[in-house]
């Protein structure tokens, strides 16, 4: 590694994911509230209209995750390499991307829902309220994907911290802001989709601010427009958009199964999602530790640091995923009750709640023990170091 870098270790990987740990438990933690929020009202069509917008935006912003998973490996290998005006000029490329796809997203707002309306088979009354849930988060496409630039850049940079605060600003608003708007002036679903739009607005305020104090030095129009730079950034991008597409076509697909199968089913995959949502982002953290560990060793050309950062980060998020599946297991009847008091959603996410906390946190620890053991593309990535 370069000197400027700490050699990978249990420590540095607990440094690095600890405070993406924190700050991605605060994005299910927004949408429990939200949850929560939709699920103590008279009528389950609230919460089965929030879950469907929200799945739409997941199928079309996940789509764009490339923005910040590409940043952050990218910008991670620049700085390894102590290439310090790619680490800006990529950033400024990534942002780019993301005002174009933030613009077409507006331009196209009707057919995209016109879509969404004819793959969920819901109920009139739940297709309504997704409807105003639309039409009024879509307008914070840019400063969404804006986002996922500038936190991908923040960990590529091992600086945890800010995109820690980050996310704690955003999301932290976005609870304040739905609170008031749903409980205290009675808005509904148009008060959840309003908080989240402003909150995420504000968010991009607070990453450049914090992002002018890390910025390094000064990069031409000519670096960032360069055509095998961006060459590279495509086909980095597109190869993880193909892997975000097939996993939110599943999600959706679920989703709505669930819509055609009554609202009552569908408020209670919303709840139960919510639990799935606490044991993804939370793993999320080593993997984005893993990133930066990687990338910087793959930039300083180290191979032994890239077999031990895969094999660090694999290790913790097995342990983890373990300790999700007890915590889920013990706690399950309370965190149902809290999310929704309607009494058939209790019923049916109590039924099937056995299911998502097994399965899903084997999974996820079956997979990170597999990363860490090198599978056959991590060993082709260290044969070129």
């Amino acid at each position: 590694m370069t000197a400027r870098h700490e050699a990978p270790s249990h420590a540095l990987a607990w440094r690095l994911a600890g405070p993406i740990i924190l700050a991605n438990l605060s994005v299910p933690m927004l949408g429990a509230v939200d949850t929560a929020v939709m699920g103590h009202l008279p009528n389950p069509a609230y919460l089965g209209g929030v879950a469907v917008g929200a799945v739409v935006f997941q199928f079309i912003y996940w789509g764009f995750g490339f923005l910040r998973m590409g940043t952050t490996g990218l910008v991670a290998q620049a700085d390894g390499a102590d290439d310090r005006g790619e680490v800006r000029a990529i950033l400024l490329r990534s942002l780019l991307i993301a005002a174009g796809a933030g613009i077409a997203l507006w331009i196209l707002q009707i057919p995209i829902f016109a879509v969404a309306r004819a793959l969920f088979d819901a109920s009139a009354e739940v297709e309504g309220f997704a409807h105003d849930y639309f039409r009024i988060r879509i307008w914070s496409a840019p400063a969404t994907l804006a986002n996922y630039c500038l936190i991908g850049w923040f960990i590529g940079m091992r600086n945890t911290r800010a995109a820690l605060i980050l996310q704690l600003w955003m999301n932290g608003l976005n609870i304040i802001l739905s609170l008031t708007f749903v409980v205290g002036l009675g808005w509904g679903v148009e008060g959840v989709a309003t908080a989240t739009a402003i909150a995420e607005y504000a968010a991009v305020a607070m990453a450049l601010y914090l992002w002018r104090n890390q910025s390094g030095i000064a990069v031409g129009l000519a670096a960032v427009f360069d055509t095998a730079r961006l060459k590279r950034l495509f086909g980095v991008n597109f190869d993880i958009f193909v892997r975000t597409l097939c996993l939110i076509a599943t999600f959706a697909l679920f989703t709505r199964q669930g819509a055609s199968m009554g609202d009552a089913l569908l408020a209670a995959n919303a709840v139960l999602m919510q639990l799935q949502s606490f044991l993804s982002f939370g793993l999320d953290g080593f993997a984005h530790a893993a990133e930066a560990m990687v990338g910087g060793a793959v930039g300083a050309r180290d191979k032994i640091a890239f077999k031990q950062s895969v094999r660090i980060t694999g290790q913790w998020a097995l342990i983890v995923a373990g300790g999700y599946t007890i915590v889920y297991a013990i706690a399950a009847p309370f965190i149902i009750a809290a999310l929704t008091d309607i009494a058939d959603v209790r019923a049916t996410a109590g039924e099937y709640f056995i299911w998502l906390a097994s399965r899903r946190s084997f999974r996820s620890g079956r997979l990170c023990w597999t990363a860490s053991s090198l599978v056959p593309p991590a060993r082709a990535i260290c044969a070129t170091l």
